[in-house]
């Protein structure tokens, strides 16, 4: 917590920046906007500042939270417990709960993209009463994407397999590697960092540069391909699905595109999808910033808030 995140002013203007203590973690996030409150979760290698574009347009109609999760950024990254429990996407969910019930929001809408859209997919199941609609950008379900897993997929996403081996390899062998190892390169057979901004670019830089965010990031995907799998069997098992609408997003040059079929696999586990692919590569929100605004905003204005009060 030591840098003077001087990126907010220019990255996030008029956003203000806080840290909340929860019962497991402590969560940083940025606020701004007034109206219906919009919760915005990040993936990996990233933080918040991968929605640098798009938080300020939707906070000129919305109130808009952009949150660390645990493990990333400037949010808590406790040492993982042996079943990976305090990464699985519910612990991380139940975070995001706490941190919208501190600030009096309890309905929202949620938008994830990578990570982020594990833990809203997550959090949608285990507190549908709390979340008005979900956005999930360039995923596919996390228990259809390992069900499915070939070589061509091993291959694109050799990192979830790396990344879930036991500590401590995978963290020895990130240690300085991280954003570069993934950032630009999903799906890509040679990486290109032209559509990140240098200002955000440096954030995953320096967020990375702590051990411990590197051990927390191997522990998210080792609770993915483990206990997080368990939650999402059970959902399967019990014939559980979304009710709430859902937004699917993908990239249609990236992998889902090309292996996965995203509205379909959405609409095994939700009732109520829509979606399309947009013009660019994995990381939707910073390479098609304009088309994934848009989307959002059309998406939100379809299913008001104050309709359900």
């Amino acid at each position: 917590m030591s840098h003077d995140h001087t990126e907010n002013d220019s990255l996030f203007p008029g956003f203000e920046r806080q840290l909340f203590k929860g019962t497991q973690a402590d969560i940083n996030y940025l606020r701004a906007g007034a109206g219906e409150p919009v919760l915005l979760l990040h993936g990996y290698p990233q933080t918040h500042a991968c929605w640098h574009h798009v938080a300020p347009e939707l906070a000129r109609h919305y109130t808009v939270i952009c949150a660390d999760l645990r493990g990333y950024g400037d949010s808590s990254k406790p040492q993982g417990l042996p079943d990976h429990a305090n990464y699985s996407k519910r612990a991380m969910g139940n975070d995001m709960v706490e941190l919208m019930s501190s600030l009096g929001f309890d309905r929202f809408h949620l938008v994830g993209h990578d990570r982020g859209g594990r833990v809203s997919h997550r959090l949608a199941a285990d507190h549908p009463q709390h979340v008005h609609t979900v956005a999930v950008l360039d995923i596919s379900p996390t228990l259809k994407m390992f069900e499915r897993t070939d070589m061509q997929f091993a291959k694109a996403y050799y990192h979830w397999f790396f990344m879930l081996q036991p500590s401590p390899e995978p963290e020895q062998m990130l240690a300085g590697r991280v954003p570069f190892n993934i950032l630009g390169r999903v799906g890509r057979a040679e990486p290109d960092l032209s559509k990140f901004s240098k200002l955000a670019v440096d954030e995953y830089v320096r967020a990375f540069s702590d051990p411990a965010a590197i051990h927390a990031s191997c522990e998210d995907y080792r609770a993915a391909g483990g206990i997080d799998l368990e939650h999402d069997r059970a959902d399967r098992a019990a014939g559980r699905k979304l009710s709430m609408p859902l937004l699917a997003l993908w990239g249609s040059e990236g992998v889902i595109a090309a292996m996965f079929d995203c509205l379909s696999d959405w609409r095994e586990v939700a009732n109520n999808v829509q979606g399309k692919a947009l013009p660019c590569g994995h990381f939707i929100p910073e390479e098609a910033p304009q088309e994934t605004t848009a989307e959002i905003l059309s998406f939100l204005q379809q299913h008001p808030l104050k309709a359900a009060a």
